[in-house]
Order: structure tokens, then C-alpha cells, then sequence
């Protein structure tokens, strides 16, 4: 459905890990947007090549990146890719490879495809909503699908290398999980699930962005998962809001969802994330209603 501009996201999703990994062989220096929000310059170049050669490939759609100011294109219906030249830069940083170039297109303000790239160790994710989801790991090719377990202390739960908050820590208590996966980048956390490494990931910040969230939750919906709001919700890739202000809960089916949506709404609320009317009910298992839908916790 969507076959050239997945050719052509990918192309350049690989593009655009040449360049980081350019930079990351090299002492480069480290500036920060603010606190705890570092920004390089891998960050700037591969930002501007992809938004540069997305507005040639596709003139008609609108383009949002992280390192480009002007979010106008936001605000639009129609199509728009949502960037994030490197997701992880914490990781990139430090060095320990778990950094992705990630790149989603939303149609009518839902999350339909997604790139998402690993440089180090050449492993990129692919997925089209509503036809299928494949990883590439050097030159060999595997479908992607999620595991079927759904009770809460057998789920596998990915969580943040860069730091872990206390609301986790209540999330965990609250389910009985004891499997825990670290990993850097939303892309490649979302990632894990999709290749059945993972079951559960959940963000519980208003800290990520709509790029930081559009291409991992196209390639987890096309790999069977399931990819919303802590109260339930579908995301809406439209509008001048790029915070996801009540967070990201991914998981790989929908029985998980209704069996950890509840504890997440209560950890949700005593964080502040939710309101009392965000109960989470009406929604999770509403399939219809999940169709439509950088900081990492």
C-alpha cells in the first residue's frame, strides 16, 4: 500500500546511519537544549538530510523533525513523516550502540508506517499498518510478531538503560514482574516486543514527543501489538502539541493491555499523568479505536 515510501524510508533511514556513525567514531563534542537534553552534531546533519530528501521524494506531504524548528506541518491533516534523526542520544553518547534513526508517516493523523534504524549492528525494523512488519539484521530478513503471553508476572518488561524512575518501580511491585530487558531508544525498545524479545514497555513521563512515538507504533501494530496513551487511548499524529503528555504503553497483544491497564492508570494518576476521568476503560479494547492513533523512561 504504501510499498515507494517504505523503499525510500529506508534508504534513507541507512543514509542517515552512515552519518552518525561517522560522528560516533570521533571525540565529538556534546551541546544541550536543556537539562538532561543533550544534542550533537550527528543530530543536526542526519536531521537535515532526511527532512531535505523526504520534501524532494514527497513535495505534497508535510515533514516534522525533531532538530527543525518549524513544526507547522503539525497542524495539517493529509500525510506527514514524523523524524527523529537519532533517538537515544543519551546512548549515542555514551557509546554503548543503542541509538536509532526513526522515521514514521502518519495519514489523516494515524501512525501507518515506520523505520526504525540501529546502526551499530545493522538491524532496521520496518512495518506498514494493516499489511506486515519485517527486521533486517545485516542480510538476512525475519518477519515480526509478538508473543502471546498475557499474564502480568510472566511479562518481560523493557525499561531504560539511562535511568529508572519510581513510578516503575511501583508499576513493577503492582504486576509481580520480575524479567526485566534494559535498552536505549523508544525505536528500539518498541523494537524488542516486535521480535518477541519483550512483552511490555511502558513510558510513564510526559517527556517523548510525536517523533520519538510514530514509527514504533506503526511497526508494532503491523507486527500484531498494540500501542497507546497510559489511559488506553489511541495517539492522533495531528495538532501543535508534539509532547505525548500522558506518556506510551506498548505491549504485544491485546489481552495484556486489559490485564495492565488498570495498574497503569492508577501509577499514572499518582504521577500526575492522568486525571480521575482518565479511567481506561471505555478504550483498551476498543480495535477500532486503537487504529487511529525524547525523553526515554
Amino acid at each position: 500500500m504504501l510499498d515507494r515510501e517504505l523503499v525510500e524510508a529506508v534508504k534513507l533511514a541507512r543514509e542517515a546511519g552512515e552519518i552518525l556513525m561517522r560522528i560516533y567514531a570521533t571525540d565529538f563534542e556534546v551541546e544541550y537544549k536543556g537539562a538532561s537534553d543533550p544534542v550533537t552534531e550527528a543530530d543536526r546533519l542526519a536531521n537535515d538530510l532526511l527532512v531535505r530528501r523526504i520534501r524532494e521524494a514527497f513535495p505534497n506531504d508535510g515533514v516534522v523533525a525533531e532538530e527543525t524548528p518549524d513544526k507547522s506541518d503539525a497542524l495539517r491533516r493529509g500525510r506527514c513523516w514524523y523524524i527523529d534523526p537519532l533517538d537515544g542520544t543519551k546512548e549515542f553518547v555514551a557509546k554503548n550502540g543503542e541509538f536509532s534513526v526513526m522515521i514514521g508517516l502518519a495519514v489523516d493523523g494515524e501512525a501507518r508506517l515506520g523505520v526504525v534504524y540501529k546502526p551499530v549492528g545493522d538491524r532496521l525494523y520496518r512495518g506498514v499498518v494493516g499489511d506486515s512488519a519485517f527486521i533486517d539484521v545485516g542480510d538476512r530478513t525475519f518477519a515480526l510478531g509478538v508473543t502471546d503471553v498475557s499474564e502480568p508476572a510472566e511479562l518481560r518488561l523493557v525499561v531504560s538503560r539511562s535511568h529508572r524512575s519510581e513510578a516503575t518501580d511501583q508499576l513493577v511491585e503492582r504486576l509481580g514482574i520480575t524479567d526485566e530487558r534494559q535498552s536505549g531508544s523508544v525505536g528500539l525498545k518498541v523494537g524488542l516486543i516486535s521480535e518477541r524479545e519483550a512483552d511490555l514497555y511502558v513510558h510513564l513521563s510526559e517527556h517523548s514527543s510525536k517523533w520519538d512515538a510514530c514509527a514504533p507504533e506503526a511497526i508494532l501494530r503491523a507486527a500484531g501489538g498494540r500501542f497507546v496513551d497510559l489511559a488506553g487511548q489511541p495517539f492522533e499524529y495531528v495538532g501543535a502539541e508534539m509532547k505525548n503528555l500522558r506518556g506510551i504503553l506498548a505491549c504485544n497483544n491485546e489481552a495484556t493491555l486489559e490485564a495492565v491497564l488498570p495498574h497503569v492508570v492508577e501509577v499514572a494518576r499518582a504521577k500526575g499523568l492522568l486525571d480521575d476521568a482518565d479511567d481506561g476503560e471505555d478504550d483498551a479494547g476498543d480495535e477500532d479505536a486503537a487504529a487511529t492513533t525524547s525523553e526515554e523512561e
